[in-house]
């Protein structure tokens, strides 16, 4: 969308400069009148040559929504128009791709659009949870409530993909680490040794003849097998992205030995937190249902929620397909059970997130805990092997001598 450069006076005869988006200069000028600017100088700002250029933007960050969420949600509480608060949070936003997103929005809501269909145009930036919360909230006129509710649900979902991201984090530098020593002593180091070896003129223990034949195995096939990684890689991605191939794959995870208990409790957690949320918010169960699966992360666990969807479409109680999945704990499934027959399932669902949270700090501590010795042993034992099998032949040489 175009930005215009103004000059001009506001209403006490003050002298003003800015900045305003908008599809045309008439529709600048319009904005422009309604802030009560006299006589306006407008024209085009020049355009950023890499303004287009998707790799170039900066992307919006789950804290950059849920900041909007709570000042939109304080601001509405207060009695501000809708469009005048997204025109000031939109002034205020120092990322440019998510001011242009607001002003979109903004221009999409003047004209007549309702802000749930308005945000639903930037599918990237609003998911269809939050585009079916806002459309709720509008519907029940409790917007600003909803508001408040969505960057609660927002701030809990990103300290839990933080913990999760954490646990990760050690393993994945400890392994690249692992790596990058395991090619500089590949390349480098073993053939001095080697070359050293080769002027002894006696045979290598076998240990070191291994490493010498790896290493030069690894500098004469370097290429390839930076290729070969490169093509499994992108097969991986190829499979990963159809619908058998995911679902095996996320099937294989669930079952996984400590690693598929932690998916499993993060899935339960985001469901109920999710499903909670939404019903709280006035969604009705099949919709909501719907965006919980698509918004699921795991092929096998959306398969599950959409089976129970049709489920309930068909009169049945929630309860019970979700035990026919076998995804779900049976402690879940009776919870929800009890939630659904009392009449509270909204903030049953809720209680069941709140304790799963728990159960993931817990799996995550458990798995840090289990990852640290064993890559310490993984490493120790790879230097270490490297290091005795190039001096093993050393060793030979002083017990000759």
């Amino acid at each position: 969308m175009p930005v215009y450069v103004w000059k001009g006076k506001n209403s006490y005869g003050e002298k003003r400069k800015g900045e305003v988006e908008a599809v045309n200069e008439a529709a600048a000028l319009g904005q422009l009148k309604r802030l009560r600017i006299e006589n306006p100088k407008i024209k085009e700002k020049p355009k950023d040559l890499f303004a287009n250029v998707k790799i170039f933007q900066p992307k919006v960050t789950g804290k950059d929504i849920v900041i909007f969420t709570r000042q939109m949600s304080t601001m509405i509480d207060a009695g501000l128009p809708l469009v005048q608060c997204l025109q000031i949070l939109a002034k205020q936003q120092d990322n440019p791709t998510f001011r242009r997103v607001l002003t979109e929005i903004q221009t999409d809501v003047e004209t007549g659009m309702t802000l749930a269909d308005a945000m639903r145009k930037h599918p990237k930036v609003f998911d269809n949870l939050y585009s079916n919360m806002i459309e709720a909230g509008e519907l029940g006129g409790i917007l600003d409530t909803i508001l408040s509710r969505l960057a609660a649900f927002k701030e809990k979902s990103m300290a839990l993909q933080k913990k999760i991201k954490g646990a990760m984090t050690y393993p994945a530098i400890c392994l690249a680490i692992a790596l990058i020593i395991l090619v500089v002593i590949l390349v480098f180091v073993v053939p001095v040794f080697a070359k050293m070896f080769e002027d002894f003129g006696s045979s290598l223990p076998a240990p070191t003849q291994f490493v010498v034949d790896m290493s030069d195995f690894f500098k004469g096939n370097i290429i390839f097998i930076f290729i070969g990684a490169f093509i499994a890689s992108f097969i991986f991605k190829k499979i990963y992205n159809t619908e058998k191939g995911r679902l095996k794959i996320d099937g294989f995870l669930l079952k996984a030995p400590v690693v598929g208990t932690l998916i499993r409790k993060v899935a339960v957690s985001k469901f109920t937190r999710t499903l909670s949320t939404m019903l709280q918010s006035g969604v009705p169960i099949l919709d909501a249902l719907q965006v919980v699966a698509r918004t699921s992360g795991n092929k096998v666990i959306e398969r599950a929620v959409y089976h129970v969807s049709d489920s309930i479409a068909e009169g049945r109680p929630i309860a019970e397909p979700l035990e026919e999945s076998g995804v779900f704990p049976n402690m879940v499934v009776q919870m929800i059970n009890v939630g659904e027959s009392v009449g509270a399932l909204d903030t049953m669902l809720e209680k069941i997130a709140d304790f799963y949270d728990e159960e993931v700090d817990q799996a995550v501590e458990n798995l840090t805990a289990m990852i640290e010795p064993f890559m310490m042993v993984f490493l120790g034992g790879m230097i270490g092997g490297l290091v005795v099998a190039m001096y093993l032949p050393i060793f030979k040489i002083a017990s000759v001598v």
